[in-house]
């Protein structure tokens, strides 16, 4: 006969097994985060703020909060490709291309080609675009 295996619990610590995401505990608290953020920054923009320090702001709350982490769950909660675009966010390789692609443009912006930035983020964008279907399609083939 199989003996089950108890899980030692603390007393105080009561669980019913249901994730806190899914369960409603602590999804509130996040979703007024996130409408909070969103409103400082459409007040921001209204108002003509510093566009570095709303983004400042907002990066410094994302991950002081951990709302980042939050946000990428609940696309990691969508069926079937939810997971995989959860993959593709997180390559390093998108992170450094697209980091490149910031410091190149400052530099040509400086420089005064700024038409030819946006010819060359433009094509940066569609070659992204292209990895990322690239990679979803390979996932179901």
């Amino acid at each position: 006969m199989l003996k089950r295996l108890r899980v030692r619990r603390h007393p105080a610590s009561f669980s019913t097994g249901v994730d806190p995401l899914l369960s409603g505990q602590r999804v509130w608290p996040n979703i007024l985060l996130v409408v909070g953020l969103t409103a400082l920054i459409a007040a921001g923009m209204y108002l003509d703020w510093d566009a570095r320090v709303l983004a400042g702001v907002t990066v410094l709350v994302g991950l002081v909060t951990g709302l980042f982490v939050w946000l990428v769950g609940i696309i990691g909660l969508v069926p079937l490709i939810g997971p995989i675009i959860v993959k593709v966010l997180s390559f390093g390789f998108i992170w450094l291309l697209n980091a490149m692609g910031y410091l190149v443009s400052y530099i040509a912006i400086r420089r005064g080609y700024s038409r030819d930035v946006l010819t060359y983020r433009g094509l940066t964008m569609a070659l992204l675009i292209g990895i990322v279907i690239g990679y979803i399609v390979a996932q179901f083939i």
